[in-house]
């Protein structure tokens, strides 16, 4: 199936359907005891979601906690480097606590608080997730525990303190590779023995249905915002919108809202290393389908069929998996998904600290690094990226790896 412009009025009331899936991705592959528990919370979302209370409640908390909406910044110095395209940026690094993530964070959270749960359980990598349940945890007075790989404790110690100054158990994970794949493992397991108190509030539009369809309502705030800051700014629609993708929040956030508009989308995956298996977290670049951590999507896999070890500079992007709607996307022809490596990202990241005052997280660096190459092919018209996060977590992390360009 390929897609056209009228399959997407009304995209997000079709998509997932009620099994949860996008086209032939997504589902729920769980055991029959936790399906239980996915249906449950499938049923109180379905719920919440149609509450005035809840819909006041939440619009309340982006306004006046969250400082929402969040501004487009246009970077007029990187735009007249590299040619005639002008380059915007949606600043999802103002949000409070540094990311995108507390966008569907808040809304989960509330949502536990409506299900009578006491906890939250997450995974995180490059931490911004982890801080940001810390923080939906301390203002709704949950408690609150986070899984995250030894590797990826050590690269973002700054995260890690906060987490721990908001209140939050940080779990370390010594599995594996000690990456974002082995802190998903240890979650969801920890989900499992303790479904009844607690509430599993996955970081991405990754896991069994109904979290893919949850954190993309969450998240979509920022393309809703996005697109009608763009066209006030402007006077029309940007001619392409970037973003980073691992399992994909912050894209699938900005990309709802120019779905269904004549716009190129484009996700832009880890390219680490190199193209080796091992070398890179590029899974709908690379991948085949499959079944990991309860969804059917594009993997990255080892010669015996399971998930392949990956690689990424960025903490956030480093899993061998992508959000099953990204796999839909990507298979209707929708969104073109493409590969930034390492340096051209470490690149990216000074660039645009240099020139426009704005330091970005490495996994919101991959977009624009990427928006910058594009806007040296188009020649003309313009580029909004989403900047999903802040990079005051990774300057200790590039200065010792990287120094200072």
């Amino acid at each position: 199936m390929k897609y056209n412009e009228f399959e997407f009025d009304n995209y997000m009331k079709k998509y997932p359907d009620e099994n949860g899936f996008y086209g032939r991705f997504g589902g729920s592959y769980v055991t029959p005891e936790l399906q239980n528990a996915m249906n449950e919370i499938t049923q109180a979302y379905f719920t919440i979601c149609k509450s005035s209370k809840f819909i006041s409640e939440l619009r309340r908390i982006r306004k006046d906690f969250q400082g929402r909406p969040t501004p487009i910044s246009h970077l007029e110095r990187l735009s007249a480097k590299y040619g005639n395209v002008q380059l915007y940026v949606k600043r999802e690094d103002l949000n409070h606590s540094g990311a995108h993530k507390l966008n569907h964070c808040m809304g989960e959270a509330l949502l536990a608080k409506y299900m009578g749960k006491k906890k939250v359980i997450a995974e995180t990598g490059a931490g911004q997730h982890g801080v940001a349940l810390a923080t939906a945890a301390a203002y709704f007075g949950l408690e609150c525990d986070i899984y995250m790989g030894a590797v990826d404790i050590k690269k973002q110690a700054p995260n890690v303190a906060r987490m721990k100054i908001l209140g939050a158990r940080v779990i370390e994970v010594t599995e594996g590779l000690q990456t974002l794949k082995e802190a998903v493992d240890a979650a969801f397991a920890a989900y499992c023995r303790e479904y009844k108190d607690a509430i599993y509030c996955i970081g991405s539009v990754l896991g069994p249905h109904p979290f893919p369809m949850m954190v993309r309502d969450f998240q979509s705030v920022v393309g809703i915002e996005a697109r009608e800051q763009f066209v006030n700014m402007t006077g029309e629609l940007p001619d392409a919108v970037v973003a980073c993708v691992g399992g994909g929040s912050n894209a699938m956030g900005i990309f709802s809202g120019f779905l269904n508009d004549p716009v190129e989308i484009y996700g832009v995956e880890p390219l680490g290393k190199g193209p080796k298996l091992g070398d890179h977290a590029a899974s709908l670049k690379y991948g085949t389908e499959g079944i990991m951590h309860g969804f059917n999507s594009i993997m990255l896999m080892d010669e015996n069929g399971e998930p392949a070890p990956v690689y990424s500079v960025a903490s956030g992007l480093d899993y061998p998996s992508s959000g099953p709607e990204h796999a839909f996307l990507q298979s209707i022809g929708r969104v073109k998904y493409d590969v930034i490596n390492d340096e051209e990202t470490i690149d990216a990241f000074f660039e645009l600290s240099r020139l426009e005052g704005i330091i970005p997280a490495i996994e919101s660096s991959h977009a624009v690094a990427y928006g910058i190459k594009l806007a040296q092919k188009m020649g003309k018209g313009s580029v909004l990226m989403c900047l999903s996060g802040r990079g005051d977590k990774d300057m200790d992390y590039i200065i010792e790896n990287y120094g200072i360009r």
